[in-house]
């Protein structure tokens, strides 16, 4: 009995009661507005549908998973209206309901495939020109503007205000990974274990419509990856190879101290503290690149920045540590294991990383070569002590 339950009943997606609560929310405020703005549109007197039932089910797509494929824009705007124009059409051309009605789901889909528009809705919609009774058929192809487009617009308007308000980016885009060095070399993450290439070969040999977006597959298996290699990896902390001696600034230092202790000392970032120690930014050579210009070999804030920083409403530039610096900052604990250290380098494109006590006072800074060093030293005593334990046996 249990496992035909289980061939029957999915498993339980791991999604909070919060998720669930935000996901009826949506649908709730997306199909009244939508009705109502319906309802107002066309007024009491004409004989057109301020909603049809096929804006149920995109609303279900739209606001419970708004980062499918299924539900992005032009999924919902051109499944919706290349289903109601093959709808239409089609129970124009072939008299008899069922078979024009079989016909129409069976274009629209080959359709929706073609022009990257698979929208499951779109298929009610379809259904709906054809089996929809005189009020649908009298509208003539006027069924394509309305109610489906209107409709359809005014839910997807929602939509977007809605999930973006609530915290969830619609329309769904892949994050941009942290720049590269602008040379064929992909990013670090992606040089271990499985290539693109890889997983498009097995996405061509699966052969079948997935509901979830190519580069989000690939992104969630490279974090399983890196993930895994963690669990594998070595089980030093942070303490054991960070440098404590740190030379960091403070916000108001001049760029000219700041760019001359980084030559001084030869080291490429400098953590920012305040008064207390706090760590409020972390400034790098990349930050004097990007963010300063150069007078006479002294750096200074650019036209450029300066308008970015007056823009955002900061305090008036000054040439100093606070109008280039990176803030927030990434940090880490000392406790923090190297391998997660490792991830945080390999996801964000990060070079260095300040590591701050609870109550976030500055006690050290590691870089990727601390690291590196850090992995090997334990590679090393790991194969000691296999070779001891060959000995003793």
């Amino acid at each position: 009995m249990k496992n035909l339950l289980r061939f029957v009943v999915p498993e339980a997606t791991p999604v909070s009661y919060k998720e669930r609560l935000r996901a009826a929310a949506g649908a709730w405020i997306g199909i009244l507005v939508t009705g109502l703005i319906g309802y107002i549109a066309i007024g009491a007197g004409l004989a057109l549908p301020a909603l049809i039932a096929p804006m149920g089910a995109s609303a279900v797509l739209l606001f419970a998973v708004p980062s499918s494929p299924l539900a992005q824009p032009w999924s919902i705007l051109g499944g919706n209206t290349v289903a109601a124009v093959i709808g239409v059409t089609i129970g124009l051309l072939v008299p008899q309901p069922f078979l024009a009605a079989a016909l129409a789901i069976a274009v629209s889909i080959a359709a929706m495939i073609t022009l990257r528009c698979l929208h499951p809705p779109s298929g009610a919609v379809a259904l709906t020109a054809v089996l929809g009774g005189p009020a649908i058929h009298d509208l003539g192809y006027g069924f394509i503007v309305w109610p489906v487009l209107g409709n359809s617009v005014a839910l997807l308007a929602l939509a977007v205000v809605y999930n973006n308000f609530t915290g969830r980016p619609y329309p769904h885009a892949i994050r941009p990974q942290a720049a590269g060095h602008g040379t064929k070399d992909p990013a670090p993450v992606d040089r271990i274990g499985f290539s693109s290439a890889d997983l498009d070969d097995v996405l061509k040999e699966f052969d079948q419509v997935l509901d979830i977006d190519r580069d989000d597959l690939e992104t969630i298996l490279r974090r399983t990856e890196l993930r895994s290699y963690r669990r594998r990896a070595t089980h030093l902390d942070c303490a054991n190879i960070m440098s404590r001696d740190v030379i960091g600034v403070a916000p108001d230092d001049s760029l000219k101290n700041a760019y001359s202790l980084m030559r001084n000392h030869h080291i490429k970032a400098l953590p920012v503290t305040n008064d207390v120690a706090e760590v409020v930014g972390i400034v790098t050579q990349t930050d004097f690149l990007d963010k300063a210009t150069w007078t006479h070999g002294r750096p200074r804030i650019g036209f450029l920045q300066r308008l970015r920083l007056i823009a955002t409403g900061k305090q008036a530039p000054n040439d100093t540590v606070k109008d280039i610096m990176t803030s927030p900052v990434q940090t880490i604990l000392p406790t923090t294991a190297i391998e997660d250290a490792i991830i945080i380098f390999a996801e964000q494109g990060l070079h260095y990383l300040p590591v701050v006590d609870a109550n976030q006072k500055l006690t050290g800074i590691i870089s990727q070569s601390d690291v590196l060093v850090g992995m090997l030293a334990d590679k090393v005593a790991s194969n000691s002590d296999t070779g001891a334990s060959d000995t003793i046996r």
